[in-house]
């Protein structure tokens, strides 16, 4: 049986990439097993790692582990320092420039470390759902830095060297978050598990999305496109 390792963050876009990973290709005869990497890098809270855990078990992932880093040592984002998120922006200033919600090489470390469980594992192919559309201005989502880094774990890993190459794959790079939402459907995916608010509100202990961020807003935007239902709780709703 073929291994895949996937990213997962708890969030829409890496759900539906471990549901297609799961589902694989149609023409594909051989089952494959997906092991399921989270990071606890330092993040603003912890909600999005509670929702990976609810996405790996409903997904049925081969195993779930979640890698302790800490990105706060550096900050120099909203999403690991004391910087205020961003909310209320327009659309056209989300599509441009970097946001101060970008971690610094944050898919360069994560990839590296899937790649590395990778290796250990036998698997050839790590999955990401990066999205070069819907991407809020961050570098590390780009096709470029995507081929770029492929080609580096192969240079740096023993099995790209003997001619077990790992490939990267990124299934949602080129889609819209509609055509996300509505592949998220397709696979099976409960996307009332997933957790994208950079900024959630607690209230009575419920988390809630504050649907003010950026994210929010691609999240609730996509919905609309896709003609889904939403099943966000946000704050103010």
């Amino acid at each position: 049986m073929s291994r895949v390792v996937v990213l997962l963050s708890g969030g829409l876009d890496s759900a539906v990439t471990l549901a297609a990973a799961l589902r694989g290709d149609h023409a594909r005869s051989a089952p494959r097993e997906a092991f399921a990497l989270s990071i606890d890098y330092g993040q603003r809270h912890r909600h999005e790692l509670t929702a990976a855990q609810r996405v790996a078990r409903q997904l049925g992932a081969r195993e779930h582990r979640t890698v302790r880093i800490d990105l706060r040592a550096f900050g120099g984002s909203a999403l690991t320092a004391d910087i205020d998120v961003p909310k209320d922006r327009p659309a056209h200033d989300i599509a441009r420039g970097v946001p101060i919600t970008y971690v610094p090489a944050r898919n360069l470390i994560f990839l590296s470390l899937a790649t590395a469980w990778a290796e250990v594992l036998g698997a050839l192919e790590v999955h990401v759902g990066v999205n070069a559309v819907d991407y809020s201005g961050y570098p590390d989502c780009r096709r470029e830095f995507i081929d770029s880094f492929q080609r580096t774990a192969n240079l740096a890993t023993q099995a790209g060297t003997e001619g077990r190459a790992i490939r990267i794959v990124t299934p949602l790079i080129d889609l819209s978050k509609a055509d996300i939402i509505r592949l998220g459907h397709e696979c099976r995916a409960d996307l009332s598990l997933t957790h994208s608010c950079y900024d959630p509100v607690i209230r009575n202990d419920h988390v809630l999305a504050c649907g003010r961020c950026d994210s929010c807003a691609i999240r609730r935007d996509g919905f609309r496109a896709a003609g889904v239902p939403d099943p966000t709780e946000y704050a103010g709703a």
